[in-house]
């Protein structure tokens, strides 16, 4: 599929097969996207929680809206995404080293410079504990939107998912202890024969609607 293809194919599955599997080597296809993924300043405030069994799946229901419980039962793997909170300075130190050791720093005084306008944006959006999460958040939603299109491109369904308790998932998981937080989940398998959502025709504003050429 071309890039377009893929954008009309994808839709958000409701009900998934639960005798599918995701592959091992077509879930480190995803990971390596979530990983490759871009963020503001390299920042990186991500970790992922990749679940792939039922008793961790039932570890996390209690959080997760009743509606939205199936989505996560029936597929494959679930993932959540979670933001650094807050974003420490040994993060920071560790992804300088980590650009350095992958030679991001050919020249001279290129480091300082990545180090010193890194925590400049991060300062800059941290004025708040609430607005550096939310700053983080939409380095998450980035990497959620590049999931949901890689998972299409090698044939996999997704449902992206926000109807959870943010606040009961960080206790369940302990996430507070991590200095993490759950922003929001994705469900990734394979639609099941009964999912409704599947023949529904993909609807979007006429283009004239939403560009505007300047």
């Amino acid at each position: 599929m071309n890039i377009v293809e893929i954008s009309q194919t994808r839709y958000t599955t409701k009900h998934y097969d639960k005798t599918k599997k995701i592959p091992q080597d077509k879930l480190e296809q995803l990971l390596t996207v979530l990983r490759n993924s871009p963020s503001s300043v390299n920042s990186q405030p991500w970790h992922f929680f990749v679940i792939d069994n039922d008793i961790a799946k039932n570890k996390i229901l209690p959080a997760v809206a009743e509606f939205n419980q199936p989505r996560i039962t029936e597929s494959s793997h679930t993932i959540i995404f979670c933001a650094r909170s807050p974003l420490t300075e040994a993060h920071l130190t560790n992804l300088l080293n980590q650009e350095e050791q992958d030679g991001r720093f050919p020249v001279v005084g290129l480091k300082q410079a990545q180090d010193q306008g890194r925590h400049n944006f991060v300062e800059l959006n941290s004025k708040t504990i609430e607005s550096q999460l939310a700053w983080e958040s939409k380095q998450l939603y980035i990497a959620l939107g590049q999931l949901l299109f890689a998972a299409t491109a090698i044939g996999i369904d997704s449902t992206p998912i926000e109807g959870f308790n943010a606040t009961k998932m960080d206790e369940i998981l302990g996430l507070k202890e991590k200095g993490l937080t759950s922003v929001v989940i994705a469900a990734l398998g394979y639609r099941a024969e009964n999912d409704g959502n599947a023949e529904r025709p993909k609807s979007r504003l006429p283009k004239e609607q939403i560009f505007t050429f300047l």
